[in-house]
Order: structure tokens, then C-alpha cells, then sequence
């Protein structure tokens, strides 16, 4: 039988009992069994415990052990450490290190190196840097271990950190150690370093190792160096699965897909199938280059080949989605996964959360939010993040804050989440408030929460508040401005209708040494998309040649589109074919250019071009197509364009298309399609219906229909002292006295009062504004204006109704684009043919008329754009066809 200790209770005599002469002897155990058998059995039974999951009990039994000064093997104590590892217990494990120096006659660098790891696996990477710092003699396996630990943690800075040390201590890596060396190099963008451990690889012979000569391939690959990545690679004696897909990222990091594929074909051509990774490798590539579709294609390819996607390739994919703007196409992509059993990650539910953000879906967001509480994801920074946002643009503000409290470890991206929200719904109090609390929780502000407080208080018009945080961020906040700092100002100005001071911040931006980014200018451009414009739209241009913008597609198009409503048509032209490449959205920009020029020939050519080259029309495109048909009165051209929108080319109409058909009937007079036309719409009617109805009523002199038409835009919109005037002009034609009509008055009193015109111009840089009845001055000689009526021949035509949106002119007043229209002819430099106006309403005939003569006498080229069109005045006649 085995021998065995027993335990007993044991009755010691007292003091007085025992003998005068009583010496205590050192204590020794009951059942004392000698050392090597005591040993031998003490091992052997700690084994026992650790391979029956008993460690617990293993360490509780070493600590009574080492009270009486018995000692175990290392072999021993090392099982133990490597138990504490398998099952994650840092408590065990820091009682075992406690107890370290009283079980083992020697500690040597193999234990402390277990016990570095130990802390590292267990998840204490600083316990693990004091034991190596603490390490007596390191060798190449302590350094080993510590890389280890912070490689496992992706601290890939303090890895090339440690690389350092590791060298000064004169300690060389082996070809274990150097990938993962090189991994942080690659990580880091760490190139020059990755080039050093090439050299002492070469030197130590190591050059020849597949896994070293990877991940060399790995770092060129990462770095853009792909020279160098394609030498490492061409002069591999062996390749595997590994090196091709390292050649292969190195070309899609590149953006040269054609050759990665070429890379994959002849991959399959060596023996060597293609991996899971090597079409997530793909995939990722077509995401970053926005080719959405392409990586979609990749993944059914991938599973025809007998390879299922994995969580990696589907967050993929519905990143990509997400952040392209194609959000329900990433819902649908999340549903598809769940469908095909793969559980979704972490940044798998931020990402489709984020799209749900996007779409202000709150039923999906909260079925989302469900998931990632099932899944234990929902104290995650990152995810409660994007739950935050979700709720805060779904103006849900409660449980926002709600998620944001639940967030246990919050970071910056939290709380500027929950003050953008604040600030979206009006709350700026409240989110600065917030943004007060944040040094409280020792978190400090940046960029990004300075530049959401500034956008949120230009957007709820407390301007003074705005630039006073933009002006403190850098004085108070220790923060350095960005270009999304002025983007906010430029965007909130523009936002509150003041142009000038939009301007005068992108001037300002400049001068303190920023430079405009995309945003910037695609803010900007549209403070300019008028007539007089033209001059700054040229100046932002040339900004964006300096800042090397000019083939940022977007960029490109909005230049078009400003040219285009500046009256700059033919710098639009000269952008549109100077582009390397074009979307639907530049197609689009020019074909409406033209229409707004009356270039209806010129518009439809366009359009057939574009489907020549391939490009299917959007509903941008048959607005535009229809208007231009409208223009050349060509009924049933315009028909037939409207019909195959949905027959064809399954488009719902909308209201721009049926606006588009009721100006097409009415341009050729057909007034009566025109009702029938509206009649049969599937929409209701707008106030643009019934105004386009009324333009053609009044050209054409229908009175009835006319009066219809504005009784209808009355009942939509009572308030508007515009259509009440024209309606009571209409009345006085058929014969009703203002009196009995004036029920139909506005209630209010200052919508009695008559609308005031104003006209705009701009001569040298100054842009001059006029007023109706404007008393004349020197510069704006009555007289001078009244010699030009008097010659003008020709007398409005008798079918159309005469009403005005303003008072007729008298010897004490005159129209305003008339006072404009002189002063420019008076002012503006003789080298200058082109004239702008600006005008808030409608111009009348006989501004109209005078506008044509003195475009054919002085041979001026006349831009006046007005409350209904743009009219270009060239040679006696107007783009308009005398159509307004």
C-alpha cells in the first residue's frame, strides 16, 4: 500500500506540563517521509491535479508546502505556469510567482521567461513588462517572449521598440523572431527598419528561409515599395500560398488589379490554389477603389470555387457599402450573412449599425441593437459608438444617452458622437453643456468635438457663439484648427443665406497658410452659381489648380454646374471635355446647362452622345431631355421621352418630370393637354404645376385658365403677396373690381404692402444693388433710360395677358434691372461686352423689350437671370424664346 500522510488532531500538554530541561525541536511533519521520496511524490501528485483540472487545488497544496521548505522541479513548476495559461488565470498564476522563490532551489531565465508569457497570454501585459524588466540575465527567448506579448496585443511600435533594446543588448533575432519583427514594420509603415533586418537576415543567413523571405515580401508589399516586393519575390527558390498573396496586395495596394489577377491566374498555373485569403485580399482592394459591385462578383467567384466566405469577407463588403453611400445594399449584405450562418464580429455590427445610422432606420437600428446585446458585443466602445450615433440621428436623444452611459471605458469618438446629436436636434446648450463634462472625465476635446460644436451652432444660427469656439479651440483648447474647422464656418454661413461672409472665410482660410480640400470647394462653388459670380467662380478654379483638385470628379462637375449658372456656358463646355473621366452626373450637368442656356439642339445632341457611350439616363437626365424638347416645341418627342422613363427605363416619374411635360404642352400651346396631362397625374399638385400653368396661360392669353391657375396657387400657398397681386391684375382684366375680390386679401398687414424688386450687378469686383423707384443719382441717370424707351420699336404682342409681378413704371419709378441695366452700360470697362444682372422677380415686357434693343444697339452680350428663367439677351433676341 502507498504510503500516505493522515491527518490528526493532535493534544499538546500545556507550559506546565512539560519538562524544566524542554528543548523544541525543529518542526517537522507528521508521517515525515525523506526529501527525494517527499519530492518525487509532490511532483507527481501536482501533475495529477493539473491533468484532472484541479489546479486550484495544486496551488493551495505548493503554498502549505513551501511553508515547511519543501521545493519542486522546474519541470513541475513549469507545468503549472502552463495550466495557469490554458485556463486564463491570472489569479492562480500571480499566487505561483508568489511563491516561486520558496518552491525552487534556483529561479533560472527559462521560469521567468514562463512567467513573462504567463502574465502576456493572461492578459497583463504591464505585470509582464515589470517580470521582464526585472529578468536578471534576458536572452534571446525573454526577448522573445516580450515581442511575443506585444505582437499578440498589435502594440507594433513597442515591438520595434524592444527590437532596438534587444540589439543594444547584443542579442540578434532568429528566424522565428524576425517575422514578427517585420510584421510591426509592415504594421508601422516602418520601412527603413524593415530594410535593416533584411541586411542582418543576409548577413546571418537567414535570406534563404521561406517565412523570412514572406514577410520581407509582406513589408515591401506594405510600404508601396513594390520593386522591392517584386524582387524578394522573383528571387524566392520556393513559393508558397503565403508569398503569392503578398505580391498579390502588394499590386492592389497599388490599385493595379488587372496585374493582381494576372498574379492569381498564374498562381493556379504553379500548382498553388488560391486561399480564403487571397480573395478577401481582392475583395478589400475593389472596397478601397469604390468598385463595390466588382467585390461583390469576387465573393460569388470565390464560393464557385469552393471557398465560403468567412466574417472577414462580409464585413468587407458591407464596410465598403457602408462607406460608398450604398447603405441599404449593406443591410441587405448583414441579412444575407446571418442567413448563411456566420456569426457577424464587432466592427461587422458597427458597420452595419453605421448604415442604418445613415438611413435614420430606427426599427432595423433597434433590431441591431438587440444583436449586440445577444452577442455580449454591447459594452464595446466601438459598437456603442455607432449605437449612439444611430439614436442621435434618429433624434431618439434619451436613448442615446442611454447607450452612452452603459459605454463603461468611453473614448473622445463617444462624447462626440452624443454632442453631434445634441446638436443636430437643436440642443447646443446641451452639448456644450457635455462638452464641458468632458474634462471632468479627464477626456480631452479634439479637432473633431470642437468641429461638430461649431457646425451645430452656425446650423442653429448662433453665428457669435460659433466663431468664438473656432477662435478659443487653439487658445483654450491647445487644438490645432483644421480645414473641416473652416469647412464649418463656410458651410454654416452659406446655410444662414450669407454668401459674403462664406466668401470672406474661404478668402481668410487662404491667407492663414490652409489649403481648401474637396469639401471646401464643393461648399463653396454653389455661393457662386449665379450670375454675378462669374468673377469668383474663376478665382476658385484657380484654386483648385494650386491645390491640385482639377481631377477629383466631383470637383469637376460642380465646376461645370457653376459655370453653367454664372453664365459662363462655354467654360462649362471647355471642363466637360478636358475630363478623363465621366459619370451620369457630368452627362447630366451639361445637358441642363444647355437647357438653361436654350440651347435645345445642343442639349438633345448631348443626349444621344451619352447613350452611345454607353451610359443608361437617370431621372436627372429625362428632366433635362424633356425640357429640351419643350424648348424646340417638339410635343411629341417630349411624349414619347417621358413614356419609356417608365416603360423602358423603369423610373417613376416626378414632380421635376411632370413640371418638365406641363412646360412642354404649354411652350406649343396646347393648353388643354396640359390640363388633361394634370389631370391624370398619379401625384398631387405642387405650386411649380399650377406656376407652369400660368406662364402658358398668360403667353398664350388664355384669361380663364390663367385665373384658374393662380386661384389654385393661392390655395396653396395664401400667404404669397406675388400671386395675390397677379391674381387681382387677372380680376381687373375680366372685369372685377379690386373691391369686390377683397376677401381673397392676405390677412396679414404687411402682405398688402407691393413686392420690392431688386436688381444686382457687378462691375469690377463690386457687386451694386438696386431698387425699384430708386431715386435717381449721377450715376444712374433717369433720362438716359427714358431716350431708350422713347426709341424703342415694336410694341408687346396682343395675345399675351398683361400682368406684373411689380408696379407699373411711372416718372418717379423705374424697374430695377433697368437702373442695373444702365448703370453697367455707363460703369463697366468698354473691353468688357458681357453684362450680368440679378433680379428677385419676374421681369416684365417692357423690360424684356428694352433689354433686346439695347443687346442689338451696343452689340452687348446681356445675362439677366429672374425670379422664372435665365435670359440671354444677344443680337435683339433672348434665349427664352419670349417664353417666362
Amino acid at each position: 500500500m502507498e504510503s500516505v500522510i493522515l491527518p490528526c488532531k493532535s493534544i499538546f500538554p500545556t507550559i506546565s506540563e512539560l519538562p524544566q530541561n524542554y528543548h523544541p525541536k525543529t518542526k517537522v511533519p507528521i508521517n515525515f517521509v525523506p526529501n527525494t521520496e517527499q519530492s518525487r511524490f509532490t511532483d507527481t501528485h501536482l501533475d495529477y491535479l493539473c491533468k484532472n483540472g484541479r489546479l486550484s487545488e495544486a496551488i493551495t497544496n505548493l503554498e502549505s508546502l513551501s511553508q515547511y521548505g519543501y521545493k519542486v522541479k522546474t519541470e513541475t513548476f513549469s507545468r503549472l505556469i502552463e495550466s495557469c495559461i490554458n485556463e486564463k488565470s491570472l489569479y492562480l498564476g500571480r499566487k505561483l510567482h508568489k511563491e516561486m522563490n520558496f518552491l525552487l532551489k534556483k529561479v533560472d531565465p527559462f521560469i521567468e521567461t514562463k512567467l513573462l508569457g504567463m502574465y502576456s497570454k493572461c492578459g497583463s501585459l504591464q505585470e509582464a513588462y515589470e517580470m521582464f524588466d526585472k529578468m536578471r540575465k534576458r536572452d534571446l527567448f525573454a526577448w522573445s517572449a516580450m515581442i511575443g506579448a506585444c505582437s499578440r496585443d498589435c502594440r507594433w511600435s513597442e515591438v520595434m521598440e524592444l527590437f532596438y533594446m534587444m540589439m543594444g543588448d547584443g542579442v540578434v533575432p532568429d528566424s522565428f523572431l524576425f517575422p514578427k519583427i517585420l510584421q510591426a514594420c509592415a504594421n508601422c509603415g516602418d520601412v527603413e527598419t524593415g530594410i535593416l533586418i533584411h541586411s542582418i537576415a543576409i548577413r546571418c543567413g537567414m535570406i534563404s528561409k521561406i517565412f523570412v523571405n514572406n514577410s520581407l515580401l509582406a513589408v515591401y508589399a506594405k510600404c508601396g515599395l513594390l520593386d522591392c516586393a517584386k524582387r524578394i519575390f522573383e528571387s524566392m527558390e520556393m513559393r508558397d500560398t503565403v508569398s503569392w498573396n503578398s505580391i498579390i496586395m502588394a499590386y492592389c495596394h497599388k490599385g493595379d488589379i488587372v496585374e493582381a489577377w494576372r498574379l492569381l491566374n498564374l498562381m493556379r498555373l504553379e500548382g498553388i490554389e488560391p486561399d480564403l485569403i487571397t480573395w478577401n485580399i481582392l475583395i478589400v482592394s475593389y472596397n478601397q477603389l469604390g468598385r463595390c459591385d466588382e467585390a461583390l462578383e469576387v465573393m460569388k467567384e470565390m464560393e464557385g470555387n469552393g471557398i465560403m466566405p468567412d466574417v472577414f469577407t462580409w464585413t468587407c463588403l458591407i464596410s465598403g457599402m457602408s462607406q460608398h453611400n450604398r447603405n441599404s445594399q449593406a443591410l441587405e449584405l448583414f441579412r444575407e450573412m446571418i442567413l448563411n450562418g456566420v456569426t457577424p464580429s464587432e466592427v461587422t455590427l458597427t458597420s452595419t449599425v453605421s448604415a442604418c445610422a445613415s438611413l435614420k432606420d430606427l426599427r432595423k437600428g433597434r433590431e441591431l441593437h438587440s444583436l449586440v446585446v445577444k452577442l455580449g458585443f454591447d459594452g464595446g466602445v466601438i459598437v456603442g459608438n455607432a449605437l449612439v450615433d444611430l439614436y442621435s440621428k434618429c433624434g431618439k436623444l434619451e436613448a442615446a444617452r442611454l447607450v452612452f452611459d452603459m459605454i463603461p471605458e468611453k473614448d473622445v469618438y463617444s462624447w462626440n458622437s452624443l454632442i453631434g446629436g445634441y446638436c443636430q436636434a437643436g440642443c447646443c446648450g446641451k452639448a456644450y453643456d457635455l462638452f464641458m463634462k468632458m474634462h471632468q472625465f479627464e477626456v480631452s476635446p479634439n479637432v473633431i468635438t470642437w468641429n461638430v460644436l461649431i457646425t451645430g451652432h452656425m446650423q442653429n444660427g448662433d453665428e457669435d457663439q460659433a466663431l468664438d469656439l473656432f477662435w478659443r479651440m487653439e487658445k483654450d483648447g491647445n487644438v490645432e484648427r483644421d480645414a473641416a474647422s473652416w469647412n464649418a464656418l463656410i458651410a454654416g454661413y452659406l446655410h444662414n443665406g450669407q454668401k459674403d461672409k462664406a466668401l470672406g472665410i474661404f478668402r481668410k482660410m487662404q491667407s492663414f497658410g490652409f489649403k481648401p480640400n474637396t469639401v471646401t470647394i464643393l461648399s463653396i462653388l454653389p455661393a457662386c452659381a449665379n450670375l454675378i459670380g462669374a468673377t469668383k467662380v474663376k478665382e476658385i478654379h484657380c484654386c483648385v489648380l494650386r491645390c491640385n483638385l482639377e481631377n477629383e470628379l466631383s470637383i469637376a462637375n460642380s465646376l461645370i454646374d457653376t459655370y453653367s449658372k454664372s453664365g459662363g456656358l462655354q467654360y462649362s463646355k471647355t471642363m466637360f471635355d478636358g475630363m478623363s473621366t465621366k459619370d451620369i452626373i457630368s452627362w447630366n450637368t451639361l445637358i441642363a446647362g444647355y437647357v438653361l442656356h436654350g440651347f435645345s439642339s445642343e442639349a438633345t445632341k448631348l443626349f444621344h452622345q451619352m447613350e452611345e457611350a454607353g451610359l443608361k439616363p437617370n431621372r436627372g437626365t429625362f428632366s433635362s431631355v424633356i425640357s429640351s424638347y419643350g424648348l424646340a416645341k417638339m410635343v411629341e418627342e417630349g411624349k414619347r421621352m417621358f413614356s419609356s422613363m417608365s416603360e423602358e427605363y423603369r423610373i417613376v416619374p416626378g414632380l421635376e418630370h411632370y413640371v418638365a411635360m406641363v412646360n412642354l404642352y404649354g411652350r406649343s400651346g396646347k393648353l388643354e393637354e396640359a390640363i388633361d396631362f394634370i389631370d391624370n397625374m398619379t401625384m398631387e399638385h405642387d405650386i411649380s404645376i399650377w406656376g407652369a400653368v400660368l406662364t402658358a396661360s398668360r403667353v398664350h392669353g388664355n384669361l380663364n385658365l390663367a385665373i384658374h391657375s393662380g386661384e389654385q396657387l393661392l390655395k396653396l400657398d395664401p400667404g404669397n403677396v406675388v400671386i395675390h397681386q397677379l391674381l387681382l391684375q387677372l380680376y381687373v382684366l375680366r372685369g372685377i373690381s379690386e373691391e369686390s375680390v377683397t376677401v381673397m386679401r392676405p390677412r396679414k398687414k404687411n402682405h398688402h404692402e407691393e413686392p420690392l424688386s431688386w436688381s444686382w450687378t457687378e462691375i469690377n469686383n463690386v457687386v451694386h444693388a438696386f431698387a425699384s423707384g430708386q431715386q435717381s443719382n449721377s450715376e444712374v441717370p433717369d433720362s438716359w433710360i427714358k431716350r431708350k424707351e422713347v426709341k424703342m420699336e415694336g410694341s408687346s404682342s396682343c395675345n399675351r395677358l398683361c400682368i406684373k409681378e411689380e408696379e407699373n413704371e411711372d416718372i418717379t419709378r423705374v424697374h430695377s434691372e433697368k437702373l442695373a441695366l444702365s448703370f453697367a452700360l455707363i460703369n463697366s470697362p468698354q473691353s468688357s461686352r458681357v453684362i450680368r444682372i440679378v433680379k428677385n422677380l419676374r421681369m416684365c415686357e417692357d423690360c424684356h423689350r428694352i433689354a433686346k434693343l439695347v443687346s442689338q444697339k451696343y452689340e452687348r452680350e446681356i445675362y439677366i437671370h429672374d425670379s422664372m428663367c435665365l435670359h440671354h439677351f444677344k443680337d435683339g433676341y433672348c434665349s427664352c424664346g419670349n417664353y417666362w
